[in-house]
């Protein structure tokens, strides 16, 4: 059984702002550590189980939060199978190109790049006002830019199910297998930082951790929208690459021996963290899928980096050889800070981002005095990953997928042609 621990306990005038940051400066100058650097797991020395077996956050945790109908429960007895394979057809492509009805001339907005090519900040514009044409601009003005952050937003204030409209407009939304949700509303991920001192470094020197969500997916995430709920005053932000001018800096004969490579993203290590921590996997599903390590933006005509995430194998090359390769692509992207931006959040930021283009990574370097990181992500599904237009046209819901097998078939003689790569049935 979970315990909970003490130093949780609220007394009355501490269940404030001000209140909280006196209990947490008093927790920062005691014994006391956080031993959950996770903020998606269930944590059995922080975290507690009712009678029904469900876990959640401890009540103390509860009473402190300012939005108790936001934090993540793991239910497991709640199982889901995989989103059954799907034509996606984004929303972008029903945009106006202009975007005049998402900013319209003389509208009451403000953008402001964040850099030239990479990311824009927008006030005066309230995502749950908008209406189907200007949510279309939306997924367009996403996938342009990268990354988009929204000032001063109330969705974290409207109800679950109204969020959860307001994300389906872009795709049907993804369960996620280990993370906790709201009780009754698994489509949503929520990213719950404790409170205390952390043990992010003890091990390591950096927390930095690049990645695409859910990349072991065969649909994984588009356009997705992250919500701050509760946050330390400075820090706890995230930091976005922009992976189609990673691409492009590289040099054509780089990119085209890339652009013949693929490789296995796997769900097993995730879920057995997740289970070594006593928490849940909530889906039972293919565990690997095999992605390009070049992925094509169908909305944009661009391609894009997409590795490494949970990517663990380049096909048809030895494990030396593939760790070689996503090796120099990790260090190409972490290094190179003009590929990059840092989001931070302020009461009722959202960000938008577009999970074909960008990676990101939390940034763990908010002081132990602070307040929880709550968060809430919603995440729609978007189309299968493909290397090419040809492949993408090609490609359809009732195509048998190729096994892993069938792929070190595929590259067993080296890189297969591209009009090979674009046939679904080419081994079969």
């Amino acid at each position: 059984m979970a315990r909970v621990n003490p130093v949780y306990t609220l007394k009355p005038n501490e269940a404030t702002a001000a209140g909280r940051k006196k209990k947490f400066e008093g927790i920062a100058n005691s014994e006391y550590k956080t031993t959950s650097d996770s903020p998606t797991h269930f944590f059995p020395e922080n975290d507690s189980v009712r009678t029904d077996g469900v876990l959640t956050v401890s009540r103390e945790a509860k009473e402190a939060s300012l939005y108790p109908q936001w934090l993540p429960t793991w239910n497991p007895e709640l199982k889901f199978v995989d989103e059954p394979a799907f034509n996606h057809v984004d929303r972008g492509f029903f945009a106006d190109p202009e975007l005049r009805r998402l900013f319209p001339q003389n509208g009451k907005h403000d953008i402001k790049k964040l850099t030239p090519k990479f990311g824009s900040v927008v006030e005066g514009i309230q995502l749950s006002e908008l209406s189907n044409d200007q949510k279309d601009d939306l997924a367009l003005f996403v996938a342009q830019r990268g990354v988009v952050v929204f000032r001063d937003q109330n969705l974290k204030d409207k109800s679950l199910s109204e969020v959860k409209k307001f994300g389906q407009h872009f795709g049907p939304l993804h369960i996620h297998q280990t993370s906790g949700a709201p009780e009754g509303h698994p489509e949503f991920h929520i990213s719950y930082k404790r409170s205390g001192r952390t043990r992010s470094f003890e091990k390591k020197v950096s927390a930095m951790t690049w990645h695409s969500d859910v990349t072991y997916e065969l649909q994984p995430p588009g356009t997705t929208f992250f919500g701050i709920l509760e946050g330390p005053e400075s820090g706890g932000d995230t930091a976005f690459a922009d992976t189609i001018e990673a691409y492009e800096r590289l040099s054509p004969t780089f990119q085209n021996f890339l652009s013949g490579l693929r490789l296995i993203h796997s769900a097993k290590a995730q879920a057995e963290d997740s289970l070594a921590r006593g928490s849940i996997q909530r889906k039972k599903f293919t565990s690997e899928n095999v992605h390009p390590l070049v992925r094509y933006h169908p909305v944009l005509g661009k391609k894009s980096i997409f590795a490494k995430a949970f990517g663990t194998r380049i096909i048809g090359l030895k494990q030396e050889e593939s760790d070689l390769i996503l090796q120099f692509i990790e260090n190409h992207i972490a290094t190179a800070l003009d590929l990059q931006l840092r989001a931070s959040y302020e009461p009722g930021t959202v960000v938008a981002w577009d999970n074909r283009r960008a990676l990101h990574s939390a940034l763990f370097d908010f002081l132990p005095v602070d307040s929880v990181r709550h968060c809430f992500r919603i995440t729609p599904i978007a189309e299968r990953p493909v290397g090419s237009r040809e492949e993408y046209e090609n490609w359809s819901p009732s195509n048998e997928e190729r096994t892993v097998e069938e792929w070190e078939q595929l590259y067993q003689n080296g890189i297969p042609g591209s009009e090979i790569l674009a046939n679904p049935h080419s081994v079969k």
